[in-house]
């Protein structure tokens, strides 16, 4: 038997003490041994929840516990969850965590003191989808190319609305806040920072890279209009929020923003509050992963597979993936150094020589136009929206920021990058 603590018993946490009781017996068989969760530690102990263990509000009594075997994390944050991690590896637990963002600062750190203590953490990313175990055992032959994913159902579920039907981002917004998809404030995942603690995760498994949300390029999808929808629209995009982590030599890209995606690949069929996560290795190809990336049930199947996985192996796989370190040293790529093709939306006078204007800017920073559409919007202006050649970032911004300058752009450009 191994007795389990969950220390935030909410959705997920409530789920997970469900799951084990009404599925015990498929479990154990799975396991080889019975998994009991025994106690959850919650803030509030006046709140109802729907679970039949014993709750209580002093984290130290389950800490200090030595019949405890697991320790579930699931109460959301960074630095308190740190502490009360350190705390349950320096006494021999076993943990499993949903914890991105805990991850996304202190995974290397976490690691470091986990050692051979088992610490497992594949709800983490992308909600019921086996990821975290694809890349650290599934595709261990490999040398990852690149990650590319939908890995924010909020933000999926919008942009499918927005596009298939037309709603508008503030009507959208409210509709996914009403259905509990999105928080009352809900900049963490509109705004890519979600989608970034997931991805950091993954570009750690995949190339060994230590990097904080800080260093990489976060943008969301709050900018998002009907002209750059119209758009897309004409030359069969989709837009999809991505994480994207690739490689390109000793330097990896990792960036987390809206982009154009062809309707034929696989990643823009993904709609809704699904996500999807295409992983190319140089052996294997590309393979696709797709489920829901949230909710109680299917986080918490993720959360028990690694209670399972703990149970059978008495040590858990690699951490981070790897047993040793790694000998190639692989950087970080400079946000300014991305190279990719961009989509610009310029507001501009509807007058004669604007678009040579436009274009001699572009020349000048060596960018390219690859395909165009101008969209007449009233009082002598019109929506210039432009796709151009591959391109490196620095010099679509200092083609911005010239635009800027000259009168005849009347509005802040916006840009969105195009993965095709």
């Amino acid at each position: 038997m191994l007795k389990i603590a969950i220390i935030g018993v909410g959705t997920v946490g409530s789920s997970v003490a469900n799951i084990l009781k009404n599925n015990k017996e498929i479990i154990t068989a799975r396991a080889g041994v019975e998994l009991v969760p025994t106690i959850g530690v919650v803030n509030d102990l006046t709140k109802k929840r729907n679970v039949s263990i014993e709750l209580t509000d002093d984290v130290n009594k389950v800490l200090e516990d030595d019949s405890i075997d697991i320790i579930v994390e699931l109460m959301g944050g960074v630095e308190k969850p740190y502490e009360i991690v350190k705390k349950a590896l320096a006494n021999k637990k076993a943990v499993v965590t949903a914890n991105k963002a805990l991850l996304a600062y202190h995974r290397y750190e976490l690691e470091e003191f986990a050692q051979d203590i088992p610490f497992e953490y594949e709800a983490a990313v992308a909600g019921g989808i086996p990821i975290i175990n694809a890349l650290r055992e599934g595709l261990t032959a490999n040398n990852i190319a690149s990650i590319q994913g939908i890995m924010n159902g909020t933000c999926n579920y919008m942009l499918t609305k927005m596009i298939n039907e037309g709603v508008k981002y503030e009507d959208i917004l409210k509709e996914a806040q009403d259905l509990g998809y999105a928080e009352a404030d809900p900049t963490f995942d509109v705004g890519g920072f979600d989608a970034a603690h997931k991805l950091l995760i993954l570009g750690s498994i995949a190339y060994g890279i230590d990097a904080k949300p800080e260093d990489i390029l976060i943008e969301g999808i709050q900018n998002i209009t009907s002209y750059d929808i119209e758009f897309a629209k004409e030359f069969n995009y989709s837009i999809k929020l991505l994480g994207i982590a690739k490689r390109d030599g000793n330097f990896i890209e990792l960036r987390v923003h809206p982009a154009f995606v062809p309707k034929e690949e696989m990643i823009a069929k993904v709609d809704g509050v699904m996500n999807g996560i295409s992983v190319i290795g140089d052996k294997v190809g590309e393979t696709m992963y797709y489920g829901p990336g949230a909710g109680g049930d299917a986080t918490a199947s993720a959360v028990i597979a690694n209670i399972v996985d703990i149970a059978r192996r008495g040590k858990g796989s690699p951490m981070l993936g790897f047993e040793e370190d790694y000998g190639e040293k692989l950087s970080l790529l400079p946000k300014d150094e991305i190279r990719t093709k961009y989509y610009l939306r310029l507001e501009v006078a509807d007058k004669t020589g604007v678009l040579a204007k436009i274009s001699t800017i572009l020349g000048n920073c060596g960018i390219s136009i690859e395909k165009m559409l101008q969209k007449p919007i009233g009082n002598q202006k019109a929506n210039l929206l432009l796709a151009t050649h591959t391109s490196v970032e620095k010099d679509i911004l200092k083609a911005i920021a010239e635009f800027e300058k000259t009168k005849v752009v009347t509005q802040k450009p916006a840009m969105i990058r195009i993965e095709a």
